[in-house]
């Protein structure tokens, strides 16, 4: 169900805001109305462009699941960090970001963006800058840098309201998202304790729940503490030397393979390959002969 927070209005996503939707946020400001990540639902958003009006498109950040419906308003400037608009500028630029190489993976994606995401190329943008207060008129809006997930993730406090827009830090089972090329284990901490440490009212998130009425601070451990049992399932399957194939083999993310393999291999190992980067990078493990030893 969709709630409406004074001047900002939650509209829940289909399928529960799981991906490959999200739940969006509309805001009625005196001087503009935006809605922020126009991918919860193409029946709620055409609706909304008819009946309420929309001046303003914002982004919290560029992946597919946040763009579905952006080309309902291709008549309404874009914002978003000038850090993550390079995706938007061109589907190559796109599929580089997410690290997919692979010609026949790549020409998958690429059909799936087109189809199914409505992908097209970006010209411009005006770009939220890190920091800046924006006044809409009777609603104002704080923007938090949050990097870690993209480099430009973008999460939004609204101080009259005392409602803080937590983006893709979404507090699901699954942990944080950090596989992208651009992606950081170390910014996606800091990003969660920032967050964490916001004093608000109500919390939304772009997935599954997505609207917290009671402080989730236990959900912040625990999505946190997913980082460190990654890490900790990687060190103890490293007991013996091991290849990167062969660690990957072990499914350490997901706990097991899951379909379709396509999707779910290649999440896989960009996750596995970061959570090894961080372990190279603090001196924990290191490779050796071709395959990764502890230290």
């Amino acid at each position: 169900m969709d709630v409406q927070l004074g001047r900002i209005r939650f509209i829940r996503g289909d399928n529960g805001g799981k991906y490959p939707f999200n739940h969006s946020l509309y805001l009625e400001g005196d001087n503009a109305r935006v809605i922020i990540d126009p991918s919860c639902s193409l029946q709620k958003l055409a609706d909304l462009k008819q009946k309420d009006g929309v001046d303003q498109v914002w982004l919290s950040h560029w992946h597919e699941d946040h763009i579905r419906y952006l080309n309902l308003f291709a008549d309404c400037p874009l914002r978003i960090s000038e850090k993550d608009f390079p995706p938007l500028t061109d589907i190559d630029v796109f599929l580089d970001w997410y690290g997919i190489k692979e010609a026949d993976i790549r020409a998958f994606w690429k059909q799936e963006m087109l189809d199914n995401f409505n992908y097209s190329p970006k010209q411009n943008a005006c770009f939220i800058q890190d920091e800046e207060t924006i006044d809409l008129g009777s609603l104002s809006v704080q923007v938090i840098p949050t990097p870690g997930h993209t480099p430009g993730h973008l999460s939004f406090f609204f101080p009259e309201e005392k409602i803080l827009f937590l983006g893709d830090y979404d507090l699901t089972s699954f942990g944080p998202w950090y596989g992208d090329v651009y992606s950081s284990i170390e910014q996606t901490i800091k990003s969660i304790h920032k967050l964490k440490a916001i004093h608000a009212r109500k919390w939304i998130a772009s997935h599954s729940t997505g609207l917290f009425d009671e402080n989730p601070s236990k959900l912040w451990d625990d999505y946190e503490n997913v980082i460190y049992l990654r890490e900790e399932r990687i060190l103890e399957y490293l007991n013996k030397p091991r290849t990167l194939e062969k660690i990957l083999s072990a499914w350490l993310i997901y706990g097991k393979p899951r379909e379709p393999m396509e999707f779910f291999e290649f999440n896989e190992r960009v996750l596995l390959v970061k959570h090894i980067e961080y372990l190279e990078r603090r001196g924990k493990i290191m490779l050796y002969n071709n395959q990764y030893v502890k230290i």
